[in-house]
């Protein structure tokens, strides 16, 4: 399906398409024949899946966005301490070309501007120069999960018109910090700024990073998650040259940007985001690349200061009605209808802070389920902050499953989904909001048993010789009972019996609907079973001689037909046969609400 996600990479990448400001890379021959208009913007979350526009499968050299992937070899081959000898992390503010070292350290800056990267290149372990490239190259390719290639024409460019970075590296060489070659070190960076990569090959080398150095699809290891926080935490305050400052506060990303064209942006626990476009600005930072990410980090609210507490899903269970149902009393001919046409509606309980990314992989599995539903619970109770992309996420699938003929429902007590009202219009797109769980799966119940049950429904209302406790008696047994049988009569929301009160006799439902519930120790009340016409409570008090442990308050306006204890107890003496058959029939109720309440238990939860 299309999904917001979707439709905001399309607005942006229109948006920014326009802009024709900046040039390519001419000071290398070979980036300065690349199409300058090329544009592709790709978003990988933190599970995999890669949302992308435009060209997305173009290949263009890494170049500087090589700088992190290497400092993070350099570490894991010479620790944090030997590599904190030879380069410092602080920000430059100079261009990343700079011929120059810390006045005070004597050593370069920070890994993401070029004294920095040669001097990670040079500390790169392997027995030959072939060695330590093939290395570096396979490195990337754990980030990417796939093999990258090597362009030759860009590299022997570079090697021919490199001389600014030859100088780098005497330089380096002068004071120390490299202490073999520098023209080998020199020649390997170059080798590593010609790997070849897309903007989903970098979407993904990004979303390794925010996986804590875990490749989300192949599960390969391409870091270690100590590290993994160092060069983000570089690539924050180095990354984007000295237009760092200004990235920082307006996008909030560790970031690198390549004079390729390429802008990676990381967002931990949870997307990595590149863009390619090759116009670049004065920095040397890709000009759309950098607007693109400004208005996705704005839209889908990325900023790193504003994220989840939880990089995690957002889904917490999901199941089907036919896995857990209702607390409501069917009869035989609706819990077989719901037997098989439970898994057409299921439950999804959301919980923690709803921010783009569980949004995101919620909305998307949601949206992306094999089987037809009819029915959507979206519970979102256990939901602490809701930001307002999830927001329109939700929204959008909801209309999307209502073009398929699925309705959807929220249980959001606190309105943090921003709906207040609940629609009772079938057609709505809104759909319905629900206090709890239970009302809600009911509410699905039913809409399943609207469109498939066939055969007799529950009814709405019963005479008292068609109730399942009386309709197995005789008639001249019936006529028994009926002497004694008394009509009473509840408005909703009235307490039948209360929750201490001794055995009140047998009470037989005729219309309307009665629930029994209990008050936990914290104050709030929960739900136990939903009773409908042809159902009946009182009968465990009656039997033991014990008092209620439940409230029975009616939910709708309720009608019961009603046998005292005194009454009851007389038909021991005065008709031992009829006792006898009402002994039966409330036997095998009983077991029948049991077998319901303990499927109910598959997917326990108290709020319901």
């Amino acid at each position: 399906m299309t999904t917001v996600v979707d439709q905001i990479l399309q607005h942006v990448f229109d948006a920014c398409q326009g802009d024709k400001s900046g040039s390519v890379a001419d000071y290398i021959p070979e980036l300065a024949d690349v199409t300058p208009d090329g544009f592709g913007i790709a978003l990988a979350t933190s599970d995999g899946y890669v949302y992308q526009v435009g060209d997305t499968a173009v290949p263009f050299t890494i170049q500087s966005i090589s700088k992190p992937f290497t400092y993070g070899l350099a570490l894991a081959d010479r620790g944090e301490t030997a590599v904190a000898q030879k380069i410092d992390i602080e920000p430059s503010g100079e261009p990343f070309n700079e011929i120059s070292l810390d006045p005070i350290t004597e050593r370069p800056r920070n890994p993401m501007i070029n004294a920095g990267a040669i001097t990670s290149a040079s500390l790169v372990a392997g027995p030959s120069p072939e060695a330590r490239f093939e290395r570096i190259r396979r490195a990337y390719s754990r980030y990417a999960g796939r093999e990258l290639t090597f362009n030759t024409a860009v590299y022997e460019s570079e090697a021919r018109t490199g001389n600014r970075n030859r100088a780098i590296g005497y330089m380096l060489r002068s004071f120390d910090i490299i202490e073999s070659d520098p023209e080998a070190a020199v020649d390997l960076y170059f080798r590593q700024c010609s790997i070849d990569v897309t903007a989903v090959d970098l979407a993904m080398m990004a979303a390794t990073m925010a996986n804590n150095g875990l490749n989300p699809r192949t599960r390969e290891r391409a870091l270690a998650p100590a590290l993994v926080e160092r060069v983000l935490s570089v690539m924050t305050t180095c990354g984007m040259y000295d237009g760092a400052g200004d990235w920082v506060a307006r996008v909030g990303m560790p970031a690198k940007s390549g004079v390729g064209g390429g802008v990676l942006a990381v967002l931990p626990g949870q997307m990595g985001i590149a863009v390619y476009s090759p116009r670049l600005d004065h920095h040397g930072n890709s000009v759309r690349g950098v607007a693109a990410c400004r208005e996705l980090s704005k839209k889908l609210e990325l900023h790193f200061l504003h994220v989840t507490r939880a990089a995690r899903s957002a889904i917490r269970g999901k199941y089907t009605v036919g896995e857990a149902p209702s607390r409501k009393r069917r009869g035989d001919v609706e819990q077989a209808a719901l037997a098989q046409f439970g898994p057409r509606a299921r439950v999804y309980e959301l919980h923690g802070d709803l921010l783009f990314s569980g949004a995101e992989t919620a909305v998307r599995e949601i949206g992306n389920l094999d089987e037809e539903l009819d029915a959507l619970v979206i519970d979102v109770r256990g939901v602490d902050e809701v930001s307002d992309i999830a927001r329109t996420m939700f929204d959008s699938l909801r209309s999307h499953l209502a073009a398929r003929g699925c309705r959807a429902s929220l249980v959001d007590p606190r309105a943090v989904m921003g709906q207040t009202a609940s629609s009772i219009d079938p057609d709505a797109v809104a759909g319905r909001v629900f206090g709890d769980l239970g009302s809600a799966i009911q509410w699905a119940e039913e809409l399943l048993l609207d469109r498939y049950c066939v055969g007799p429904r529950q009814p709405e209302v019963i005479e008292p010789q068609q109730h399942p406790v009386l309709s197995g008696l005789t008639e001249q047994q019936y006529a028994r009972v009926a002497s004694v049988l008394t009509t009473r009569r509840y408005a909703r929301g009235e307490v039948v019996v209360a929750s201490g009160q001794p055995a009140a006799g047998l009470f037989l439902v005729l219309a309307g609907q009665v629930s029994s519930t209990f008050i936990a120790p914290g104050g709030s009340r929960h739900r136990i079973s939903t009773l409908s016409p042809g159902m009946s409570f009182g009968e465990m008090p009656l039997l033991a001689k014990t008092r209620f442990i439940l409230d029975f308050c009616a939910d709708t306006p309720l009608s019961v037909a009603v046998i005292s204890v005194h009454d009851f107890e007389s038909l021991t003496e005065n008709a031992p046969e009829v006792k006898l058959q009402l002994l039966t029939s409330l036997a095998t109720g009983a077991y029948m609400q049991m077998n319901t309440a303990i499927k109910s238990l598959g997917q326990f939860d108290v709020g319901r």
